[in-house]
């Protein structure tokens, strides 16, 4: 069942914004435009460094409050820099996003994750 306007806690995204990620380091990405487009689907809450400036652009989506209840956890993306894969994140994010509907193939193929964490949950303030 997807997750409406309803859920006391929809799903969340995390976008990293800080020395590779949101800069001109990542050529050819309108980074104005790709927060725009998610905060026009969800909370988005913009990090510093998340330390994985490897896989820059990257966003997390976090689970729903129905999400979380049914096992799900937060979905690391990297390598974010097209309008296509922000659409694709866009899509599932409104289908109900971790925990209510499975990561769809496109974005396995932006997966990964993150070394060296105990949690997959990015801190509020980055590092």
């Amino acid at each position: 069942m997807p997750v409406g306007p309803a859920d006391p806690l929809p799903c969340r995204v995390t976008v990293c914004r800080d020395c590779c990620c949101g800069s001109p380091k990542v050529t050819g990405v309108d980074h104005a435009a790709q927060l725009a487009r998610l905060g026009a689907e969800a909370p988005v809450r913009v990090s510093e460094c998340l330390d994985v400036c490897d896989q820059a652009n990257v966003i997390v989506v976090q689970p729903s409050a129905a999400g979380r209840a049914a096992g799900g956890r937060p979905v690391w993306l990297g390598l974010v820099n097209d309008p296509d894969a922000t659409e694709d994140i866009v899509a599932w994010v409104r289908a109900g996003g971790p925990g209510v509907v499975p990561l769809p193939d496109i974005l396995d193929l932006y997966a990964f994750s993150p070394r060296g964490s105990a949690s997959a949950e990015p801190s509020p303030g980055g590092r």
